[in-house]
């Protein structure tokens, strides 16, 4: 089994970080499997590079060693850029270009999102994929 910690370097570990760390390492080593250390660091707005080692030194004092390099999911957009182009060319991508006011807001008012009911009306398989034509843009 492979495990994961992916914590986000915009701010220092707290308890929950830490709990969320030893349990998916002791998944793994239980299973003689593999924990891996996943930055989420595409918020480049809040990321910065003091916490990459703050993180490291933290995960080190519990205890917990990964496996290999430590990955930066900024590092792999040109993968997801690639999958992203062949579901594209297959037909199947939905993009919504909703803010995240715009989805608090439907929240507040239905008590879940559109999106979390996999309704798809708003971004039809027949529709241009623009933000020109999603239906909370400016220009829509």
């Amino acid at each position: 089994m492979i495990t994961r910690f992916a914590p986000s370097p915009t701010g220092l570990l707290h308890l929950g970080h830490a709990y969320a760390a030893v349990f998916a390492y002791n998944l793994a080593r239980e299973s003689d499997g593999r924990f891996l250390l996943r930055y989420e660091d595409i918020d480049t707005t809040r990321v910065r590079d003091e916490f990459y080692l703050a993180i490291e030194q933290d995960l080190s004092w519990l205890g917990l060693r990964w496996y290999g390099t430590p990955i930066r999911q900024l590092d792999r957009l040109p993968h997801y850029m690639d999958a992203l182009e062949k579901l594209n060319s297959l037909g199947v991508v939905y993009p919504c270009f909703c803010t995240r006011k715009q989805i608090a807001e439907e929240i507040a008012a239905m008590g879940n999102a559109p999106h979390s009911r996999k309704d798809v009306s708003h971004s039809r398989k027949d529709a241009p994929h623009s933000r020109k034509h999603a239906p909370h843009s400016p220009e829509g």
